[in-house]
């Protein structure tokens, strides 16, 4: 499965009583839909998955699937700490049409949490997870950092795809790439090499050839080396095959830049939540093989991803999506709301970052 390009973990609306808004979820999935980004991720840390009920991140799930485009990516974030909820939550995600599972590492009993701890619970859920799995590492929350040897140790497993990286560690991005490289795969994409998924081709089928999968974003450039030319029709869609190999995604905006040098393949984005065209500009222009362009639009998010997201987190993420026409609206306790000294700082790290 391909997973290239940038993905926003996008937020949890929520009514001021706290219950889940799905109406303004509904409105930001749609909107992000009409973006450039390859696709969405939903019950990630920035959708405060971890303070939702079982109940609600089911609901979150459905409602999301419902309102997305349906040429883009579904990734459901389905972590939780035993193996056997992961799994439940996982197979859920599955019946109600997503494409791939994103599973945090466990945390929580950290002396535990050896090598051979992370390989059974990693094996385990793979073996048995109807969807793709990509692996989730994101030190800053859970206080556990996976290491790279057991990443790439993992990596040969058949229904493991990648992984994001969101401790923002660019050398260990390049450990993994380089650790995996004799990890061999292929996907299946479409004519122009963009995602295409089961669903999406089940969704073709249903409608005829032709489908709804139209591009958001013709960006895929020249085929590869290591791309298919030949053309196969598949369900009506004409497709071809592409390697991929074990993909690598990073969580750090403000590291986007040097870390798609190092081989990372895209990324799944916090600050994309707020300004996905911005972050997707920095992809293209990589993508394209304009190197000056792409740290120019890195420089210009810097800052505002730095301070934002890695820095005030979620609620000022939240702010940053009202400031930008999308629904952020109030956090969970125990996040707090924003001083109006912090929503000022916000709206002038913002001021040229609209979307």
């Amino acid at each position: 499965m391909l997973l290239q390009g940038i993905f926003p973990p996008i937020t949890t609306p929520f009514y001021p009583d706290g219950k889940i808004y799905h109406k303004k979820l509904q409105h930001n999935v749609e909107r992000y839909s009409k973006t450039p980004v390859a696709g969405i991720v939903v019950l990630g840390s920035t959708g405060e998955a971890i303070l939702l009920s079982d109940d609600e991140r089911r609901e979150a799930l459905k409602t999301a699937r419902e309102s997305a485009a349906p040429n883009k990516v579904l990734i459901a974030g389905t972590g939780i700490e035993s193996a056997s909820e992961t799994l439940r939550l996982t197979e859920h995600a599955a019946e109600v049409g997503y494409d791939a599972a994103m599973v945090r590492t466990p945390h929580y009993y950290k002396k535990q949490l050896q090598p051979a701890n992370m390989l059974a619970f990693y094996r385990f859920v793979c073996d048995r997870s109807p969807l793709p799995v990509i692996i989730y590492n994101f030190p800053q929350a859970t206080g556990y950092d996976i290491p790279a040897e057991v990443v790439i140790e993992l990596a040969e497993h058949p229904n493991l795809v990648g992984i994001k990286e969101s401790s923002g560690d660019v050398e260990k991005v390049r450990k993994m790439v380089e650790g995996t490289r004799h990890v061999k795969r292929s996907a299946t994409v479409t004519e122009t090499f963009e995602a295409i998924t089961p669903r999406m081709m089940s969704a073709t089928a249903s409608h005829g050839q032709g489908g709804q999968l139209v591009s958001v974003a013709a960006l895929s450039g020249p085929p590869s080396k290591s791309s298919s030319s030949a053309v196969s029709v598949i369900s009506g869609l004409k497709t071809r095959q592409k390697e991929v190999g074990f993909q690598v995604l990073v969580g750090a905006a403000q590291k986007l830049e040097p870390s798609l040098r190092v081989g990372a393949v895209g990324a799944i984005l916090a600050f994309a939540d707020c300004a996905p065209t911005a972050c997707y500009e920095i992809y293209a222009a990589w993508k394209e093989g304009d190197a000056e362009l792409a740290r120019l639009k890195q420089d210009r998010i810097a800052k505002a991803a730095q301070r934002i997201v890695g820095e005030l987190t979620i609620p000022a993420v939240k702010y940053a999506m009202d400031l930008n026409g999308y629904f952020g609206g109030p956090v969970r306790l125990p996040l707090l709301p924003l001083t109006a000294e912090l929503k000022s700082e916000i709206e002038r790290l913002m001021a040229d970052i609209r979307n």
